[in-house]
């Protein structure tokens, strides 16, 4: 495996890797906030390289900055890129200056091919299907994308009781609204899942030959934040959750990990050389020793959340392991 460096790139939480169809591979993560919420978390950044350790010293590029109020003005916050239907978007979450936890998800489409140096515009709040009057009403992020077997698929975490995992089908030519009612894909279930807070965020989607794996993370933002999965046959009817499975305990957390705490909110990537990498954010252990040079009371406004790089390795039934 390519050495990578520890951390990968330093507060930049909520990573995201992607290789584009140009064959340049693309990174983005929430810019952080220091201390507070009206200094940070308030534009959407973009690196672009020819292989992914070169991503850690790309130059950063600001392609889209938040409002100075209304939606889209505070909480920018997990931005992904995805080319879909011959065109780049970003799907990321945005709260207001009025109601800085009024936070939805929300899409830009970049106007050419080259997502650095083009325009952008924006398409708004992400839309329900006709007739979902529930999709999009409630503290909802963390939106990701994935194609199988032709269909087109969104999955994101909204708050409708505890934060949960919601999935639901899009044309490609029209990413920006539901085509169908979603599912409840997963919910707070497990004490591991439940610790300071009951969440289910940050979905994450790994394909094999045979199988979708939904990773996701869970609890509060802290030591105690770890991630879990579900997963499905891939041939399987993915709306139907009876197709879908849940792991009962977490597949990565801070006790498997050296000098780093709180692992979570990822991505996967294929690098150059051909090797599946996890692209996650975990902080380091002196954080919560308060000696990280950088620690605040509220981890949310604490910018020591780092991009971290390990290898996927498989077990012999060719499950993903992540330890």
């Amino acid at each position: 495996m390519q050495n990578y460096p520890n951390p990968f790139i330093p507060q930049r939480a909520d990573p995201y890797v992607v290789k584009g169809p140009d064959e340049f591979y693309y990174f983005t993560a929430s810019y952080p906030a220091f201390y507070n919420v009206d200094a940070g978390y308030d534009r959407i950044i973009l690196r672009r390289s020819e292989t992914v350790k070169g991503l850690a010293t790309a130059e950063e590029y600001t392609i889209w900055k938040a409002h100075n109020k209304g939606v889209m003005s505070k909480h920018i916050w997990a931005p992904e890129i995805h080319y879909i239907g011959g065109k780049w978007y970003v799907f990321f979450a945005a709260g207001e200056q009025e109601n800085v936890w009024n936070i939805r998800p929300f899409v830009i489409v970049c106007d050419g091919q080259d997502p650095i140096n083009d325009s952008w515009t924006e398409l708004g709040k992400m839309q329900a299907s006709d007739g979902d009057d529930h999709s999009f009403t409630e503290f909802s992020l963390d939106m990701t994308y994935f194609e199988n077997n032709g269909k087109h698929y969104l999955v994101w975490a909204e708050k409708l009781g505890d934060s949960s995992l919601f999935m639901a089908e899009i044309n490609e030519n029209e990413p920006n609204k539901l085509i169908s009612k979603p599912i409840l894909l997963t919910k707070p279930e497990y004490d591991w899942e439940k610790v300071r807070f009951s969440v289910n965020e940050g979905p994450a989607v790994l394909k094999t030959d045979d199988k979708i794996y939904m990773f996701f993370s869970a609890s509060g933002t802290g030591a105690e934040y770890c991630m879990g999965k579900v997963y499905a046959d891939r041939n399987a009817d993915l709306m139907d959750i009876k197709n879908w499975t849940k792991d009962e305990k977490s597949v990565l957390q801070t006790e498997d990990l050296t000098d780093q705490a709180g692992p979570g909110h990822n991505s996967f990537v294929v690098d150059e050389n051909g090797d599946l990498l996890i692209v996650y954010h975990a902080r380091p252990f002196s954080h919560f020793e308060k000696k990280c040079g950088t620690y605040c009371d509220e981890p949310l406004y604490d910018p020591c959340r780092h991009a971290r790089i390990k290898k996927v390795s498989f077990d012999e039934k060719g499950t993903p392991i992540l330890r």
